[in-house]
């Protein structure tokens, strides 16, 4: 019966989350295009593009981490059959993303000065100034989508995600390639058309979504469009409640591969260019964990709204096992094929990348191990989430990546001369931290809310039977009336 009931929830996740995992690599398909166009452009654009990326990415993780507890709010109300409930979130997710969007937009439209006193040269600053300004535009629609997202996976409609982001990928590449070329007579416009086309697909396909929910039948029991001018106050400060520590959890994540980022520019370009190559390979494989995370986010959501702990403890035990297995395979592929990965990105018969390439593969060969911790950390993040939990994961996450991970990765790099490959261990034994940490803070959190659940029962079962006999002892007396 267990075993059945496992394989039924592993049916329910896989659905949830192959669409999830397709939209997650067509976004990185997309941040892939932009970098490809940079290098287009030129060297030093391609730098200066690169540091206004990075600028924009870490301002916007953490606004998407602030956004993924909306599908976690939603899948608890889904759960408990309270539609108007998920409708009222919905609409508090997306006004919390205009207003992120705004504030965001600000701070890295005046971000050059920062940057400057950070050490970084006026070239690439200037370049990354280009970049970021139409850029920011790009956010409202992007974070507004991430909203909608949210909603459509908690109901476990997720195909839309998938067939509008692979679009979104499509019209990414035709477009900067049209802006890069100058064809049909648009100007070339470098890097400013990049950020210009990544703000138009953005809010395009944050409308396709917004016209396919209000079309489409199966959204109609959800009011979205009713009092969207009124959002709820209360609706709000519960997003904000659980997606603040949510954000600050991915910002310390990204903060610690940006932290191993800057131990390798300290050795030399040739650790540098490895470690990108090797982090390429290893972020495309993180998006299956990724996107298993967020589906079980979605299933223990929805049985932990519905008061159904034993299923809630199943989805995410089955969640975490299905995803060390798949990276598992991940890794068989990292040890036994390098050369041919590392292959992808850099020409083996060019003797100028000798020494990247042979870093690399040592890279990968850590990776392995590296791949699967962090892949299991990941999906037990997400099980914890579904019972609106992110303080934990944010606790664990900070002590186990800043207080174990960064230390290792400094200490085996330069006090015992392991160099590149002792940072990826230092990561590896952070990562490793956070999984075990993870996973065993799921069972104690289904632990005390089974124990919870049990003595609730238990303190009702006496005034249920206290009830139950005065209604008896009644009967005898309106009888004898």
């Amino acid at each position: 019966m267990h075993a059945a009931a496992a394989r039924i929830e592993l049916s329910a996740l896989l659905r949830l989350a192959g669409p999830l995992i397709a939209s997650q690599l067509a976004h990185m398909l997309m941040v892939l295009t932009d970098t490809l166009m940079m290098a287009k452009i030129s060297p030093q654009a391609l730098a200066g593009g690169g540091l206004g990326a990075a600028s924009y990415s870490f301002v916007s993780i953490f606004c998407l981490g602030v956004m993924a507890a909306v599908g976690t709010l939603v899948a608890i109300r889904q759960g408990a059959g309270d539609k108007v409930g998920a409708a009222r979130l919905t609409q508090a997710g997306l006004w919390l993303a205009w207003i992120m969007a705004l504030i965001a937009a600000v701070l890295l439209w005046n971000l050059s000065p920062i940057l400057l006193t950070l050490g970084q040269t006026p070239e690439n600053v200037a370049n990354a100034a280009q970049f970021l300004l139409l850029l920011p535009l790009a956010l409202p629609g992007y974070l507004s989508f991430m909203a909608l997202r949210g909603f459509t996976s908690a109901i476990g409609r997720t195909t839309p995600i998938m067939v509008i982001s692979l679009g979104g990928t499509v019209a990414n590449y035709a477009l900067n390639y049209t802006f890069i070329h100058g064809l049909f007579g648009v100007p070339k416009m470098g890097l400013v058309g990049i950020g210009l086309v990544t703000a138009i697909v953005a809010n395009c396909m944050c409308l396709v979504l917004m016209l396919y929910i209000r079309r489409h039948p199966a959204y109609a029991p959800y009011p979205i469009r009713k009092g969207l001018l009124r959002p709820s106050s209360a609706a709000l400060r519960e997003l904000w409640r659980l997606g603040l520590p949510i954000g600050g959890t991915y910002a310390v994540e990204v903060g610690l591969f940006a932290f191993a980022a800057l131990c390798m520019g300290t050795m030399g370009s040739t650790q540098l260019a490895a470690h990108q190559i090797a982090l390429q390979i290893v972020s495309a494989a993180f998006m299956i964990p990724a996107g298993i995370s967020y589906a079980v986010t979605m299933r223990i959501g929805k049985h932990y709204g519905g008061g159904n702990l034993l299923a809630a403890r199943l989805a995410g035990r089955v969640g975490i096992g299905f995803g060390a297995v798949a990276m598992l395979a991940f890794a068989m592929l990292f040890w036994l094929a390098p050369n041919a990965l590392v292959g992808l990105f850099l020409d083996q018969a060019d003797p100028a990348f000798h020494d990247v390439i042979q870093l690399a593969v040592s890279l990968l060969a850590i990776a392995a191990w590296f791949e699967l911790f962090d892949g299991v950390q990941t999906i037990a993040m997400g099980a914890i989430r579904g019972f609106k939990d992110a303080k934990t994961t944010f606790l664990v996450g900070l002590g186990c990546y800043w207080l174990i991970g960064a230390p290792a990765a400094w200490l085996l790099a330069f006090t015992f001369g392991g160099g590149a490959v002792g940072v990826w261990w230092g990561l590896a034994l952070g990562l490793l931290c956070a999984a075990v940490s993870l996973t065993l803070a799921f069972e104690w959190r289904v632990k005390r809310l089974l124990a919870q659940a049990q003595a609730n029962r238990a303190a009702e079962l006496p005034a249920a039977i206290d009830q139950t006999a005065s209604i008896r002892a009644a009967r005898p007396k309106a009888k004898a009336c």
